[in-house]
């Protein structure tokens, strides 16, 4: 805004008579510079108001509330991550007794059962998103003692945790939905469908995948990553439950929809780099790491193959790499075709110095 105190009271002055004293200290001047004070003030808000029209300069609980007013599209909630504990022991696990992860994440028991010898509990995290997705064999401690029970594990890593919507992610589903007319089950319904799934990132639709009144949908996780069983099923049976094409779920009846996740398309690098000095190498290696998932995210379900220039590029901008060569993608030096239903990911990694 380039307005001022200045620049409006001397417009203000330029709009009155020369007839009229007009220097400071003269009613002409003082009032009309109160005025001026007043008036930024107000130019002001009205340049705040204004701004808030404005989709792409709304942030946090405004741009909520602006796309649920507009459209009726809810942010996605963080998801708590659960599992299936192995417990060993003679006693009853109660709604809400304590495990704990390795990591110090805690985990809540979401069933009572009476454990003989041995037996299985379903838990949940106790903090929603995805710190709760702790790997197989993590969860073994139990904070307060449990009567009877010995031990506990997680045979299969613990799943479905979600981060809340962010704001980009938010945005761009209020633009899809602007730009992207859902009606009557058309492609755009079937996609914001499983995009409005807490954990959903992308879906793609196929129409007539396996012969008439056919539907398959195939998701990504909001990592921009291959989706979980308990994702699929989630979206599953939302959209049409069990497949039976009965119109319970969302889509419309004597339509059957298969959701499935993308295959994921390994992404291995191998490469030599020049360090900046001061730097270590493993620190850089993960920093490429984060660099190249960072770039494979931005292409999930938008382009249809990795650049190997765009790779190399992440390579580069790395910090404390002053060049690079050798650089191999998944052992080639040429672009990498990702499939329809394939979401690319990054495999191995192998940076030398």
């Amino acid at each position: 805004m380039s307005d001022t105190v200045d620049t409006i009271h001397s417009t203000l002055l330029s709009s009155i008579s020369d007839t009229y004293q007009k220097t400071e200290g003269y009613p002409t001047y003082d009032l009309t510079r109160a005025f001026a004070i007043e008036a930024l003030a107000l130019l002001t808000e009205a340049q705040t108001v204004e701004s808030k029209l404005d989709v792409d300069n709304l942030t946090g609980d405004e741009l909520t509330r602006f796309v649920s007013q507009r459209k009726g599209i809810t942010r996605k909630a963080a998801t708590y991550a659960t599992c299936v504990l192995s417990v060993t022991g003679t006693g009853t696990i109660a709604t809400g007794n304590l495990f704990e992860s390795t990591g110090n994440v805690q985990f809540t028991a979401t069933e009572t059962k009476t454990i003989t010898t041995s037996g299985t509990v379903t838990v949940q995290a106790v903090t929603a998103g995805e710190t709760g997705n702790v790997g197989a064999n993590s969860i073994t401690a139990i904070p307060v003692t449990i009567a009877g029970i010995t031990a506990v594990t997680n045979v299969n890593a613990a799943v479905g945790g979600y981060a809340e919507e962010t704001d980009t992610a938010l945005r761009k589903r209020y633009y899809e939905a602007l730009q992207e007319p859902a009606t009557s089950g058309n492609i755009y319904h079937y996609k914001q469908w499983a995009k409005s799934v807490s954990g959903v990132g992308d879906a793609k639709v196929f129409p007539l995948w396996n012969g008439d009144n056919t539907v398959q949908v195939v998701i990504i996780n909001s990592n921009m990553g291959v989706a979980d069983s308990a994702l699929i099923a989630t979206v599953q049976a939302y959209i049409d439950p069990s497949i039976s094409g009965t119109g319970e779920g969302q889509a419309p009846i004597g339509a059957y929809c298969t959701v499935a996740s993308a295959t994921g398309l390994s992404i291995n690098i191998s490469v030599t780099v020049s360090l900046i000095s001061g730097y270590v190498l493993a620190d850089v290696k993960t920093a490429i790491e984060n660099n190249v998932i960072s770039y494979l995210k931005s292409i999930a379900f938008v382009q249809n193959y990795v650049s190997y220039a765009k790779i190399g590029n992440a390579i580069i901008d790395t910090e404390g790499v002053s060049d690079y060569s050798n650089l191999l993608v998944n052992s080639g030096t040429a672009n990498i075709t990702v499939g329809d239903k394939a979401v690319a990911i990054l495999g191995t990694v192998t940076v030398n110095a």
